[in-house]
Protein backbone atom coordinates (compact mmCIF):
# COMPACT_ATOMS: atom_id res chain seq x y z
CA UNK A 1 0.00 0.00 0.00
CA UNK A 2 1.09 3.54 -1.05
CA UNK A 3 1.73 6.04 1.64
CA UNK A 4 0.16 8.85 2.04
CA UNK A 5 1.04 11.85 0.13
CA UNK A 6 2.80 14.11 2.48
CA UNK A 7 1.97 17.71 2.79
CA UNK A 8 5.43 19.19 2.22
CA UNK A 9 5.54 18.00 -1.06
CA UNK A 10 2.84 20.51 -2.26
CA UNK A 11 2.54 23.85 -3.44
CA UNK A 12 -1.22 24.38 -2.23
CA UNK A 13 -1.67 21.15 0.78
CA UNK A 14 -4.41 23.33 2.24
CA UNK A 15 -6.32 22.40 -0.68
CA UNK A 16 -5.59 18.15 -0.38
CA UNK A 17 -8.67 16.00 -0.55
CA UNK A 18 -9.64 15.06 2.28
CA UNK A 19 -12.71 13.05 2.48
CA UNK A 20 -13.78 13.69 5.89
CA UNK A 21 -15.43 16.93 4.80
CA UNK A 22 -18.99 16.69 4.56
CA UNK A 23 -20.36 17.92 0.57
CA UNK A 24 -21.22 21.03 1.12
CA UNK A 25 -17.38 21.64 2.68
CA UNK A 26 -16.12 19.86 -0.27
CA UNK A 27 -18.18 22.16 -2.83
CA UNK A 28 -16.99 24.66 -0.87
CA UNK A 29 -13.36 23.93 -1.16
CA UNK A 30 -13.71 23.72 -5.04
CA UNK A 31 -14.76 27.34 -5.46
CA UNK A 32 -11.85 28.36 -3.61
CA UNK A 33 -9.68 25.87 -5.96
CA UNK A 34 -11.06 27.61 -8.75
CA UNK A 35 -10.20 30.84 -7.21
CA UNK A 36 -6.82 29.79 -6.62
CA UNK A 37 -6.33 28.35 -10.59
CA UNK A 38 -4.91 30.05 -13.13
CA UNK A 39 -7.20 29.72 -16.50
CA UNK A 40 -4.56 31.57 -18.76
CA UNK A 41 -1.23 30.40 -19.94
CA UNK A 42 1.42 30.38 -17.40
CA UNK A 43 4.19 28.17 -18.87
CA UNK A 44 6.82 28.08 -21.37
CA UNK A 45 4.81 25.11 -23.62
CA UNK A 46 4.31 24.51 -27.66
CA UNK A 47 1.84 22.60 -29.13
CA UNK A 48 5.29 21.67 -31.53
CA UNK A 49 7.59 21.26 -28.61
CA UNK A 50 5.00 18.45 -27.09
CA UNK A 51 3.81 16.90 -30.01
CA UNK A 52 3.75 13.15 -30.72
CA UNK A 53 3.58 12.16 -33.82
CA UNK A 54 3.81 8.13 -33.69
CA UNK A 55 1.46 6.69 -31.67
CA UNK A 56 2.91 3.86 -29.31
CA UNK A 57 2.21 0.20 -30.66
CA UNK A 58 0.34 -1.53 -27.65
CA UNK A 59 -0.65 -4.56 -29.33
CA UNK A 60 1.96 -6.68 -27.45
CA UNK A 61 2.52 -4.71 -24.52
CA UNK A 62 3.27 -0.99 -23.35
CA UNK A 63 6.73 0.46 -24.57
CA UNK A 64 9.97 0.28 -22.79
CA UNK A 65 10.54 3.20 -20.79
CA UNK A 66 14.01 4.99 -22.78
CA UNK A 67 17.25 4.92 -21.45
CA UNK A 68 18.77 8.36 -20.34
CA UNK A 69 21.73 7.65 -22.70
CA UNK A 70 22.34 5.22 -25.47
CA UNK A 71 24.39 2.34 -24.23
CA UNK A 72 28.20 2.78 -24.72
CA UNK A 73 27.69 6.64 -26.27
CA UNK A 74 27.05 8.91 -23.36
CA UNK A 75 24.83 10.55 -25.14
CA UNK A 76 20.75 11.16 -24.69
CA UNK A 77 18.46 9.05 -26.45
CA UNK A 78 16.26 12.21 -26.58
CA UNK A 79 15.97 15.94 -26.26
CA UNK A 80 16.71 16.55 -22.58
CA UNK A 81 15.90 20.20 -22.66
CA UNK A 82 12.15 18.76 -24.33
CA UNK A 83 9.08 19.64 -22.01
CA UNK A 84 8.12 16.06 -19.91
CA UNK A 85 4.38 15.28 -20.40
CA UNK A 86 2.70 13.17 -17.86
CA UNK A 87 -0.45 11.84 -18.58
CA UNK A 88 -2.44 9.57 -15.48
CA UNK A 89 -5.39 7.44 -15.62
CA UNK A 90 -6.86 4.61 -12.88
CA UNK A 91 -7.69 1.65 -12.55
CA UNK A 92 -9.97 0.12 -9.90
CA UNK A 93 -9.92 -3.23 -6.93
CA UNK A 94 -13.12 -4.66 -5.06
CA UNK A 95 -11.48 -7.38 -3.53
CA UNK A 96 -12.87 -10.02 -1.06
CA UNK A 97 -12.51 -7.87 1.59
CA UNK A 98 -14.66 -5.20 0.59
CA UNK A 99 -12.04 -2.38 0.35
CA UNK A 100 -12.24 -0.66 -2.74
CA UNK A 101 -9.04 0.31 -4.31
CA UNK A 102 -7.10 2.34 -6.62
CA UNK A 103 -4.45 2.20 -9.17
CA UNK A 104 -3.30 5.09 -10.39
CA UNK A 105 -0.96 4.91 -12.94
CA UNK A 106 1.60 7.78 -14.18
CA UNK A 107 3.51 7.65 -17.82
CA UNK A 108 6.44 10.41 -18.17
CA UNK A 109 7.44 11.13 -21.82
CA UNK A 110 9.88 13.53 -23.37
CA UNK A 111 10.58 14.14 -26.79
CA UNK A 112 7.81 11.54 -28.00
CA UNK A 113 8.93 8.59 -25.91
CA UNK A 114 7.85 7.15 -22.70
CA UNK A 115 11.03 7.49 -20.12
CA UNK A 116 9.27 6.56 -16.76
CA UNK A 117 6.63 4.98 -15.45
CA UNK A 118 5.09 4.39 -11.68
CA UNK A 119 2.10 3.93 -10.15
CA UNK A 120 0.37 3.32 -6.91
CA UNK A 121 -2.20 1.52 -5.00
CA UNK A 122 -4.43 3.39 -2.73
CA UNK A 123 -8.05 2.60 -0.96
CA UNK A 124 -10.88 4.86 -1.78
CA UNK A 125 -12.52 6.45 0.70
CA UNK A 126 -16.16 7.47 -0.22
CA UNK A 127 -18.04 6.63 -3.49
CA UNK A 128 -18.22 8.09 -6.62
CA UNK A 129 -20.36 11.46 -6.50
CA UNK A 130 -20.23 13.54 -9.67
CA UNK A 131 -18.19 16.62 -9.40
CA UNK A 132 -16.51 15.91 -6.12
CA UNK A 133 -13.93 13.15 -8.53
CA UNK A 134 -10.95 14.30 -6.77
CA UNK A 135 -11.97 13.76 -3.23
CA UNK A 136 -12.02 10.07 -3.92
CA UNK A 137 -9.28 9.83 -6.67
CA UNK A 138 -7.54 12.84 -6.54
CA UNK A 139 -4.96 11.86 -3.63
CA UNK A 140 -4.56 8.36 -5.33
CA UNK A 141 -3.37 10.21 -8.62
CA UNK A 142 -0.90 11.91 -6.54
CA UNK A 143 0.51 9.10 -4.36
CA UNK A 144 1.50 8.24 -8.13
CA UNK A 145 3.28 11.25 -9.28
CA UNK A 146 4.66 11.28 -5.95
CA UNK A 147 6.77 8.30 -7.39
CA UNK A 148 7.94 9.87 -10.23
CA UNK A 149 11.56 11.18 -10.73
CA UNK A 150 10.71 13.09 -13.65
CA UNK A 151 9.16 16.19 -13.12
CA UNK A 152 6.10 17.42 -15.14
CA UNK A 153 6.13 20.50 -17.51
CA UNK A 154 2.42 19.31 -18.41
CA UNK A 155 0.05 17.29 -16.58
CA UNK A 156 -2.74 15.31 -18.59
CA UNK A 157 -5.79 14.44 -16.84
CA UNK A 158 -8.13 11.48 -17.33
CA UNK A 159 -11.31 13.78 -16.52
CA UNK A 160 -12.35 17.54 -16.30
CA UNK A 161 -10.46 20.41 -15.35
CA UNK A 162 -12.73 23.74 -15.82
CA UNK A 163 -15.17 22.05 -16.86
CA UNK A 164 -16.74 21.29 -14.17
CA UNK A 165 -19.71 22.76 -11.94
CA UNK A 166 -17.53 25.19 -9.89
CA UNK A 167 -14.39 25.12 -12.40
CA UNK A 168 -12.40 23.04 -10.29
CA UNK A 169 -12.38 19.06 -11.82
CA UNK A 170 -9.65 16.45 -10.97
CA UNK A 171 -7.32 18.32 -13.06
CA UNK A 172 -7.53 21.46 -11.67
CA UNK A 173 -7.54 20.57 -8.20
CA UNK A 174 -4.60 17.93 -8.52
CA UNK A 175 -2.75 21.07 -10.48
CA UNK A 176 -2.85 23.57 -7.99
CA UNK A 177 -2.03 21.17 -5.48
CA UNK A 178 1.63 21.08 -7.75
CA UNK A 179 1.15 24.14 -9.07
CA UNK A 180 2.13 22.16 -11.76
CA UNK A 181 0.22 23.20 -15.86
CA UNK A 182 -1.93 20.91 -16.37
CA UNK A 183 -5.55 20.00 -18.83
CA UNK A 184 -8.18 17.79 -18.44
CA UNK A 185 -9.15 15.31 -21.12
CA UNK A 186 -13.11 13.51 -20.34
CA UNK A 187 -14.67 11.65 -22.48
CA UNK A 188 -18.31 12.71 -21.67
CA UNK A 189 -19.37 16.41 -21.00
CA UNK A 190 -19.71 16.67 -16.91
CA UNK A 191 -21.68 20.22 -18.10
CA UNK A 192 -21.47 23.97 -19.75
CA UNK A 193 -22.80 24.36 -23.36
CA UNK A 194 -21.23 23.68 -26.75
CA UNK A 195 -21.62 26.78 -29.45
CA UNK A 196 -22.21 24.05 -32.17
CA UNK A 197 -23.10 20.37 -31.53
CA UNK A 198 -20.67 17.77 -31.44
CA UNK A 199 -22.64 15.32 -33.44
CA UNK A 200 -20.49 13.29 -36.44
CA UNK A 201 -18.21 15.69 -36.96
CA UNK A 202 -14.53 15.58 -38.61
CA UNK A 203 -11.45 14.89 -37.17
CA UNK A 204 -9.87 18.39 -36.45
CA UNK A 205 -12.69 19.78 -35.35
CA UNK A 206 -13.69 21.69 -32.38
CA UNK A 207 -16.18 24.00 -30.47
CA UNK A 208 -15.65 26.77 -27.56
CA UNK A 209 -17.64 25.05 -24.48
CA UNK A 210 -19.51 28.21 -22.57
CA UNK A 211 -20.35 28.00 -19.10
CA UNK A 212 -24.47 27.79 -18.32
CA UNK A 213 -26.31 27.57 -15.52
CA UNK A 214 -25.02 24.49 -13.88
CA UNK A 215 -21.74 25.87 -13.96
CA UNK A 216 -22.61 27.61 -10.07
CA UNK A 217 -19.47 30.04 -10.12
CA UNK A 218 -19.61 31.65 -13.27
CA UNK A 219 -22.42 33.43 -15.85
CA UNK A 220 -25.43 31.91 -17.09
CA UNK A 221 -25.95 30.09 -20.92
CA UNK A 222 -27.20 32.81 -23.37
CA UNK A 223 -25.19 35.70 -22.21
CA UNK A 224 -22.79 36.20 -25.24
CA UNK A 225 -20.22 36.60 -22.39
CA UNK A 226 -20.61 33.68 -21.15
CA UNK A 227 -16.47 32.14 -20.30
CA UNK A 228 -15.18 29.92 -22.43
CA UNK A 229 -14.43 26.66 -20.08
CA UNK A 230 -13.15 24.38 -22.73
CA UNK A 231 -13.27 22.80 -25.83
CA UNK A 232 -15.49 19.94 -28.04
CA UNK A 233 -12.79 18.31 -29.48
CA UNK A 234 -12.71 15.90 -32.83
CA UNK A 235 -9.69 14.25 -32.32
CA UNK A 236 -10.48 11.19 -34.82
CA UNK A 237 -12.98 10.67 -37.25
CA UNK A 238 -14.07 7.57 -39.17
CA UNK A 239 -14.62 8.60 -43.15
CA UNK A 240 -17.47 6.91 -43.70
CA UNK A 241 -19.22 6.72 -40.85
CA UNK A 242 -18.85 9.36 -38.05
CA UNK A 243 -19.25 7.03 -34.99
CA UNK A 244 -16.65 8.42 -32.77
CA UNK A 245 -17.53 10.95 -29.82
CA UNK A 246 -15.56 14.16 -29.30
CA UNK A 247 -13.39 14.67 -26.58
CA UNK A 248 -13.99 17.26 -23.78
CA UNK A 249 -10.65 19.32 -22.91
CA UNK A 250 -10.32 21.67 -20.60
CA UNK A 251 -7.79 23.94 -18.58
CA UNK A 252 -6.69 22.47 -15.32
CA UNK A 253 -4.02 25.28 -13.36
CA UNK A 254 -1.84 27.47 -15.71
CA UNK A 255 -3.45 26.40 -19.18
CA UNK A 256 -5.82 28.67 -21.00
CA UNK A 257 -9.15 26.96 -22.89
CA UNK A 258 -7.50 27.72 -25.99
CA UNK A 259 -3.81 26.45 -25.70
CA UNK A 260 -4.79 23.32 -23.89
CA UNK A 261 -7.07 22.17 -26.49
CA UNK A 262 -4.10 22.84 -29.50
CA UNK A 263 -1.60 20.77 -26.68
CA UNK A 264 -3.97 18.06 -26.75
CA UNK A 265 -4.60 17.58 -30.45
CA UNK A 266 -0.59 17.90 -30.56
CA UNK A 267 -0.48 14.84 -28.05
CA UNK A 268 -3.15 12.76 -30.22
CA UNK A 269 -1.17 10.20 -32.63
CA UNK A 270 -4.15 9.35 -34.95
CA UNK A 271 -5.85 7.21 -31.73
CA UNK A 272 -8.95 9.59 -30.08
CA UNK A 273 -7.09 9.70 -26.83
CA UNK A 274 -3.71 11.52 -26.31
CA UNK A 275 -0.92 9.45 -26.41
CA UNK A 276 -0.13 10.11 -22.36
CA UNK A 277 -3.21 9.33 -20.93
CA UNK A 278 -4.12 6.28 -24.02
CA UNK A 279 -0.83 4.63 -22.16
CA UNK A 280 -1.08 5.37 -18.86
CA UNK A 281 -4.88 3.82 -19.71
CA UNK A 282 -2.77 0.40 -20.70
CA UNK A 283 -0.32 0.89 -17.85
CA UNK A 284 -2.99 1.33 -15.21
CA UNK A 285 -4.35 -2.57 -16.49
CA UNK A 286 -1.29 -3.61 -15.83
CA UNK A 287 -0.57 -2.38 -12.58
CA UNK A 288 -4.27 -3.68 -11.48
CA UNK A 289 -2.80 -6.99 -12.71
CA UNK A 290 0.02 -7.41 -10.89
CA UNK A 291 -2.11 -5.43 -8.21
CA UNK A 292 -4.73 -8.37 -7.99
Amino acid sequence: MSPAVEPDDLARPEFLPDPALSRAEMESLQREIASTATFADDHGLTPAAVAIDDPADLTEGLPDARQETLPGTGRSADDPDAPVVVGIDQAFLTPDDGEDRAVSAAVAIRDGAVIEYASAVTPLSIPYVPGLLAFREGEPMLAALDALSAEPDLLVCDGSGRIHFREAGVATHVGVLLDVPSVGVAKSLLCGAPDESPDERPAGWRTPIRADESVTTAVASGDSDAPVIGHAFQSRQYPNSRRVNPLYVSPGHRVSPATAVELVEALCAGYKLPEPTRIADAYADVAKRDAS
